[in-house]
């Protein structure tokens, strides 16, 4: 589940990519806030074409010119909404957050976590 499966990349990393390059300042200046201020060593960026209820809204479809809603928040949320059974398996395979973006793309019955680098300074 946590692999980059290749249905995601033949289908979503086109646009995801795209949309990266102009949301990544920010939702890598998202995830040091969410690590400094000690809510937590794990965020995630739930993605997705309609709002949806997981996290809170960073930045909505549209609004940058992107294809997809960016929402903030982080591995508790996961864990109570049940989305993650095996915290510990979760953590061994989250990437570095100052070099790795972990979004968590959903679409219609789809989803699925993706690492993607931050371009490099």
């Amino acid at each position: 589940m946590m692999d980059n499966d290749p249905t995601l990349n033949g289908k979503y990393l086109g646009t995801i990519s795209q949309d990266f390059v102009v949301v990544a300042d920010t939702l890598k200046e998202a995830s040091y806030q969410v690590r400094k201020r000690g809510y937590s060593n794990y965020p995630i960026f739930p993605i997705s074409k309609v709002p949806t209820p997981i996290g809170q809204t960073l930045i909505t479809r549209g609004e940058l010119a992107t294809n997809w809603h960016y929402n903030v928040t982080y591995l508790d949320e996961f864990v109570q909404r049940k989305l993650i059974d095996d915290v510990e398996a979760f953590k061994k395979a989250y990437k570095d957050p100052d070099e790795f973006c972990c979004l968590f793309v959903i679409d219609e019955n789809f989803t699925s976590f993706v690492f993607i680098p931050y371009p490099e300074e």
